[in-house]
């Protein structure tokens, strides 16, 4: 008996698929990018993809984004989305992140209690061109080098090293076995070695003050962060516009009631969609208090809640994160994901993509006030949660940190794609890494100059901006 599950082609087939896209799409022409006259205006998109969003919340959305091309471009997913759709792509899918900028990496807690790093944000995640996200980061290394205010060399040397341990992991990933690909994962610990092996004592020192503190962000720790007792209950503080409790979110009792049983059926509808063992441990919480939380850049403006249950007693907190999930800016360019809830989608890109995931992840759909339904994907709050401090990176540290960050977008890409096929039309020179590294500088100065072009919007007053918060 040969065939079981699945005949996938044998291994000579795949590298033949991958050195004949190198043929209809050259490593070079990846170095393409023009805006031309008839490309889309990325205002103009911005602001549509606004309209589904909490009014109130959008001026604090633009403040974020004028601060800097880089927090431009953190929020530009979408202009730079439709902008990729016309680039040249290998026809060699994969499971992608969609919006893989170097800030949507980070450490978190495995469910074993170790600490790894991965990307962290599936917003946008869809099957698509691995491509995009290899530009995506490779820009996003370009702009932060450039805030930074690193010499052109310096930029140059930082872009090709994240490709080129893309490059280098993808072909390492190809001559290994399934299992092996699945099983890889990078581990703080060992990243915090490789690191500070090429930092000095002050810039070392901070990578393990930052190692420490992510290990300090757990839920007790967000306990005392977040609440307070009131009349021997916990509750959430209020901090508007950034935290505002469910108590204080509407002012009529009769919408608030309403409001408080929508937040209670996203709790039910998220539990039907984890497992059996994972059921049984959900059900030895009970629910305390609900907020609306603003984080992040991007995805200001969409409903976010923050959602404190309590175990035995106040010692044994759980903090949940619900996040709103819309179709990603992605499937406009690429076709539909093929999932009716949006936050499944989120879940299952993730746990493709992710060597570990959240033992509380899961999705759910729910009515809003707004007479509209509103999918969401759920996971913890704080867990060990931890992110680079790019704006402080010195060059050595941002190009070890490309590296990192190279290396685990090959493993997510290669967990669900033709990791045989991209390995052979990746090859074992530099011609793709040269391609990508220009065309990042190319999109680093369309970045600046669609930044200006949002700060001037601003201050003509087509968008409202609210720095205060």
């Amino acid at each position: 008996m040969t065939r079981t599950i699945g005949a996938p082609p044998r291994r000579e087939q795949r590298v033949e698929r991958g050195k004949a896209a190198r043929a209809e799409v050259p490593r070079a022409s990846h170095a393409e990018f023009t805006a031309g006259p008839d490309r889309p205006d990325p205002l103009t998109l911005l602001e549509r993809q606004e309209t589904s969003r909490i009014p109130e919340l959008l001026p604090i959305r633009h403040a974020r984004m004028a601060a800097s091309p880089f927090a431009f471009f953190r929020g530009a997913a979408l202009p730079m989305a439709s902008d990729l759709a016309r680039t040249p792509t290998t026809g060699l899918p994969a499971q992608i992140c969609g919006d893989a900028h170097l800030a949507n990496f980070g450490v978190f807690a495995s469910p074993e209690r170790a600490l790894v790093f991965d990307i962290n944000d599936f917003d946008e995640t869809v099957r698509g061109p691995w491509e995009w996200d290899v530009k995506r980061l490779a820009t996003s290394l370009e702009i932060a080098s450039r805030h930074n205010d690193f010499a052109p060399k310096e930029r140059r040397r930082i872009v090709l090293a994240t490709v080129a341990a893309y490059r280098r992991a993808m072909r390492g990933f190809a001559g290994t076995d399934t299992l092996a690909v699945w099983y890889a994962r990078a581990e703080a610990d060992a990243i915090e070695s490789l690191i500070g092996e090429r930092l000095h004592d002050p810039q070392r020192k901070g990578l393990e003050r930052a190692t420490r503190t992510a290990r300090r962000k757990d839920n007790l720790g967000a306990l005392g962060r977040f609440a307070r007792l009131e009349d021997g209950e916990a509750r959430l503080v209020a901090e508007p516009p950034l935290i505002v409790p469910v108590r204080d979110l509407v002012d009529d009792a009769t919408d608030r009631e309403v409001l408080e049983l929508q937040l209670r059926e996203v709790l039910v509808a998220y539990r039907a969609s984890l497992g059996a063992e994972r059921r049984v441990l959900l059900d030895q919480y009970r629910l305390v208090d609900v907020a609306r939380k603003v984080v992040g850049v991007g995805s200001v403006g969409t409903r976010e809640w923050m959602v404190l249950l309590l175990g035995d007693d106040h010692a044994d907190p759980l903090f949940l994160q619900a996040k709103e999930a819309e179709a990603s800016v992605l499937e406009r360019f690429v076709g539909a994901s093929g999932f009716d809830n949006c936050g499944e989608r989120v879940v299952v890109g993730q746990r493709l993509m992710q060597a570990v995931s959240d033992i509380f992840l899961g999705w759910a759909r729910a009515d809003g006030l707004d007479g509209r339904r509103h999918d969401y994907y759920i996971r913890q709050l704080r867990d060990w949660k931890g992110s680079a401090d790019v704006e402080t990176m010195v060059p050595k540290g941002m190009l070890a940190y490309g590296q990192i960050c190279g290396w685990t977008l090959a493993r997510a890409h290669a967990r669900s794609g033709d990791r045989i096929a991209l390995a052979a039309y990746l090859g074992g020179g530099d011609a793709f890494d040269v391609a990508v590294e220009a065309f990042a500088r190319a999109y680093a100065d369309q970045n600046e100059r669609d930044h200006r072009r949002f700060v001037a919007a601003i201050a003509a007053g087509r968008l409202a901006a609210d720095a205060s918060p």
